[in-house]
C-alpha cells in the first residue's frame, strides 16, 4: 500500500572536552561556491489545466526519514577543537545525497539520502570562531583571537579553554562576540541556508539550534526546531540561561509571535540523572502547572545518537534481553562513567509520568520518539557500513576510532548514529512539522525501518488481512503519538495494530515486541515486554517467556551476512492480556533486526585486527508511545 512502501528519494563530540596539551587547528573554510548562472528567459507557456482535486485522508500519509541533529564547523567545538571545515551549506548537500569532502580528505556521501534535515549548530558562540580568523571582521583585533589563531599549542589551549569555559558555564562569555551585532548576521546565514536548500516535494530543511545547557557536566542539551521561516530576530543559548524552563520562555514568546518551535531534549543517557528528574531548576516539586507546561513544550525526546541510547539499561531493566543496546555512559567533558539513573532513561521517564499524572494532575513526560546523530562533521546520520567517524579530527579515521586511546571517553563506545521517520501527507516544511507535533514519528538506529503503530478497542484480530487496514486503523483507533480514546462499555481490552517493513539496504526483521508501563493501584510502576510478532515461525516458550534468538549470519572477516534469517515484513494485531481499566498505562512498540556488522567491526577488517565487542548489533526502530488513561 502506498503509505507502506518508501518513497524513492530525490533527494555533540559534546561540547569543548577540555583535554589538556590538544593544539588547535584554525584554518579559514573554503568559500561558498557562486551560484549557478540564471537560465535564459523563454517565452512564457500557456498555463496547465488545473488538476483534478483528489480527496486525501490520513491512510495516505507516507514515511519520511531525516536528520535532526546535526553540527558543521559553525559550532565552536566542532571548528575550533575537532578541525571541522563543513559548512551549513555542504551538511544539507550531503543529507540530499551529494558528495562533499570529509576532514579526513576523502570524498563521502550516503548511500541512501534523506528526505529531510535540520543543521542544529550550538547556540553558544555560533559562527564565533570562523569570525576569530577572519581579518575583516572586528573580533580578528581581539587579544583572544590571536590567541586563537596561534600555532603555539599552548596559546591555543589557554584560548579554547577561555572560550569554551563560558560555553560551559564556568564564567561569563565575552561581551564582544555575544552582541546582536555579531549573533544576528550568523543567525540569518542559517535561514538563508536552509531556504536555500528548502525544495518542497523533493527535500524539507528546518531552521534550528542546539541550546547547550551543561550543568556540572550534565547533559540538559535540547535542539529547537522552527516549523517555518518565521523565527524569532536571535537564537537563545545556555550562556543567557542554563535553565530549561527559561529556553521555554524563548519557544512561548516565539510562538506568540507566530514563531511555532519543537523542543527536543536528547542524550538523557549521560544526563546524570537530571532530564526526568521531578523537581525543576529551583529544586521545588512538579506542580499540575509546571507538568502541563512541560508536556506542551517538550513533545518529542531523542532517544538514540552517536553517544548512545537513551532507552533503558540492564541496571534497570533486568528482564530485558535487548537494554544493552547501544549504551553510552561517559560523562561530559569529564569522562566519568555514570550509573544507571532512572532520570536518565525514557522507559523510566514514562512509567513516572504515569505516576506524576496521578499525584499532580498532568504526565510531563508525554513525548514521542525521534532520533538523531549529533555528527559534529557535517554528515547527517552516518551509517553503520559507510561510518567516517562522528566528530571531525577527533576521530576521521579507523586508527583514530579504534586504536588511539581518548582520555575521555572509549570510542568504541560511541554509535554510528539515529535517524527520525515521520508519517506525513508531503514532503514538505508544514506536513512534516505537524507529523512531529502531532508525534506521528519513531527514532531508528539509522537504519530505514518503516513503522507504524494503531490503538484501538474494537479492531478486528484479522484486520491486516483486509486491502483497507490502513483506513480502518485510523478510522478505528488513533496512531502512534496519541492517546486511546475513552473506553466503551463492552470493550474488554485496547487492541493494537502493528506493522513493520524493512530497510531495503539492511538486514530482516528479526521480531515486534510491544513495551507496556503502568501504574497499579498502590502507586508502583511496572513494565513488560511481549513478542507480538516474530520471524521465522518462532514462538515464546512458556516457561521462560522469552523466544530463542533469530541467528547470526554475520562472517567477522568479511562484514558480510546474509538474509537468509529472519524476515522483510512483520505484522500483528494484538490485544492486552494483563490489561485492567483502572490502571494508567503506555504503550510503545520496538522493531529488530537481524545482527548485522557494528561499524566498529567495518573498522578492524579494514585495519586487520579483531573487532572489539559487540562485533554485531541488531538495528531497530521505537516508535512513539500511545497512552492510556482511565476515564
Amino acid at each position: 500500500m502506498k503509505s507502506d512502501v518508501m518513497k524513492p528519494k530525490v533527494s555533540s563530540v559534546t561540547l569543548p572536552l577540555l583535554v589538556a596539551g590538544l593544539a588547535l587547528a584554525c584554518t579559514k573554510p573554503a568559500q561558498e561556491p557562486p551560484p549557478p548562472p540564471a537560465p535564459p528567459l523563454a517565452q512564457p507557456a500557456a498555463p496547465p489545466a488545473p488538476a483534478p482535486v483528489v480527496e486525501t485522508g490520513p491512510a495516505d500519509r507516507s514515511v519520511y526519514f531525516g536528520e535532526l541533529h546535526l553540527h558543521t564547523s559553525w559550532s565552536f567545538d566542532a571548528y575550533s577543537f575537532q578541525n571541522t571545515m563543513t559548512d551549513p551549506d555542504q551538511a544539507y548537500r550531503y543529507a540530499k545525497g551529494e558528495a562533499i569532502t570529509h576532514v579526513n580528505g576523502s570524498k563521502v556521501q550516503r548511500l541512501t539520502p534523506l528526505d529531510f534535515a535540520a543543521v542544529t549548530d550550538h547556540a553558544e558562540y555560533m559562527g564565533v570562531a570562523q569570525l576569530l580568523v577572519d581579518p575583516s571582521h572586528p573580533l580578528y583585533q581581539k587579544p583572544i583571537a590571536a590567541k586563537f589563531r596561534s600555532k603555539d599549542p599552548k596559546e591555543g589551549k589557554q584560548a579554547y579553554l577561555e572560550l569554551g569555559g563560558a560555553i560551559m558555564g564556568m564564567h561569563k562569555p565575552d561581551p564582544d562576540m555575544v552582541n546582536a551585532s555579531v549573533v544576528s548576521p550568523v543567525w540569518k546565514r542559517v535561514q538563508e541556508f536552509a531556504k536555500k536548500h528548502n525544495e518542497p516535494g523533493k527535500f524539507t530543511t528546518f531552521v534550528a539550534f542546539e541550546w547547550t545547557s551543561t550543568p556540572k557536566s550534565n547533559n540538559l542539551h535540547r535542539n529547537v526546531i522552527f516549523g517555518s521561516e518565521n523565527v524569532p530576530e536571535l537564537p537563545f543559548d545556555s550562556m543567557q540561561s542554563e535553565r530549561p524552563e527559561d529556553l521555554w520562555t524563548y519557544v512561548e514568546k516565539a510562538r506568540a509571535s507566530g514563531s511555532d518551535a519543537l523542543v527536543i531534549p536528547h542524550n538523557a543517557n549521560i544526563s546524570n540523572g537530571l532530564m526526568f528528574q521531578t523537581k525543576d531548576s529551583d529544586g521545588k516539586p512538579f506542580t499540575r502547572e509546571y507538568a502541563q507546561r512541560r508536556q506542551e513544550l517538550e513533545t518529542l525526546q531523542e532517544i538514540i545518537q552517536l553517544k548512545g541510547a537513551s532507552e533503558t539499561a540492564p541496571g534497570l531493566a533486568a528482564n530485558d534481553e535487548f537494554a544493552s543496546f547501544e549504551q553510552y555512559t561517559y560523562q561530559l567533558g569529564t569522562g566519568k562513567q555514570l550509573p544507571p539513573i532512572p532520570g536518565s532513561f525514557i522507559r523510566e521517564a514514562y512509567k513516572t509520568g504515569l505516576s506524576l499524572g496521578k499525584t499532580v494532575g498532568a504526565n510531563p513526560f508525554k513525548f514521542g520518539i525521534v532520533g538523531g546523530s549529533d555528527s559534529h562533521d557535517g554528515t547527517a546520520a552516518p551509517e553503520e557500513n559507510n561510518f567516517n567517524g562522528g566528530h571531525g579530527a577527533f576521530d576521521k579515521t579507523p586508527e583514530d576510532r579504534l586504536q588511539k586511546k581518548d582520555p575521555l571517553a572509549d570510542k568504541t563506545k560511541w554509535s554510528a548514529a539515529g535517524l527520525t521517520g515521520v508519517w506525513a501527507e508531503e514532503n514538505t516544511r508544514s506536513s512534516i512539522f505537524s507529523a512531529l507535533k502531532r508525534k506521528e514519528a519513531f527514532g531508528t538506529s539509522g537504519t530505514f525501518i518503516r513503522a507504524r503503530f494503531f490503538g484501538g478497542w474494537n479492531y478486528d484480530a484479522r484486520a491486516l488481512e483486509k486491502q483497507d487496514w490502513l483506513e480502518t486503523a485510523y478510522a478505528g483507533g488513533v496512531p502512534m503519538g496519541s492517546d486511546l480514546p475513552a473506553k466503551p462499555g463492552n470493550a474488554a481490552a485496547p487492541t493494537f495494530v502493528v506493522s513493520a517493513l524493512k530497510d531495503p539496504k539492511s538486514g530482516n526483521l528479526d521480531r515486534i515486541q510491544v513495551i507496556k508501563a503502568w501504574l497499579d493501584a498502590t502507586g508502583k510502576t511496572h513494565e513488560r515486554i511481549f513478542d507480538v510478532a516474530l520471524s521465522g515461525g518462532r514462538s515464546v516458550d512458556a516457561a521462560t517467556g522469552k523466544a530463542p534468538p533469530v541467528g547470526n549470519t554475520v562472517d567477522l572477516k568479511t562484514g558480510k551476512y546474509t538474509n537468509d534469517i529472519g524476515a522483510a515484513s512483520l505484522f500483528a494485531v494484538w490485544t492486552d492480556p494483563m490489561f485492567d481499566a483502572t490502571e494508567p498505562a503506555v504503550y510503545y512498540a520496538r522493531v529488530i533486526e537481524i545482527p548485522t556488522p557494528r561499524w566498529t567491526t567495518f573498522d578492524a577488517i579494514k585495519l586487520g585486527v579483531p573487532p572489539p565487542e559487540p562485533a554485531t548489533l541488531q538495528e531497530r526502530a521505537w516508535t512513539s508511545p500511545i497512552w492510556y488513561s482511565p476515564s
